[in-house]
């Protein structure tokens, strides 16, 4: 998989915009530290991996190339071990709208949400 022709880190609007010959794509900060092929995300073996929530207000501090065959995304939470190959980011890109409802649909499954000062409580009679 070939790198895209530009990359450019919008920091105010916390995108992440990768242009392609057919076409650009702008990737949020959360939806691109919530999918991080880190292992604190993805885990170590096969599953689902950690459900990471509370990203609401996550930005990106800066991104470097790892190599020719990658990019190192450096998140204002800390966050900095995930290595997005070129062909992981085409993958982002192309099923965002996807990804991007499995992962709501499995913070409601689970009672998490995506802003970190609102916590999910249940009361009870």
């Amino acid at each position: 998989m070939s790198p895209p022709k530009k990359i450019r880190l919008d920091k105010s609007d916390k995108k992440l915009i990768l242009q392609y010959a057919d076409g650009e794509f702008s990737l949020p900060a959360e939806y691109l530290r919530v999918y991080s092929p880190s292992a604190e995300v993805r885990g170590h073996g096969v599953g689902e991996g950690t459900l990471v929530s509370g990203k609401l207000h996550v930005g990106m501090e800066k991104v470097a190339a790892a190599g020719r065959y990658a990019l190192q995304i450096f998140f204002d939470d800390g966050h900095d071990s995930g290595i997005y190959t070129w062909a992981y980011l085409r993958e982002l890109c192309e099923q965002q709208e996807q990804k991007w409802q499995a992962y709501l649909e499995r913070l409601k499954s689970e009672g998490k949400g995506r802003d970190p000062d609102e916590s999910a409580v249940k009361f009870i009679d």
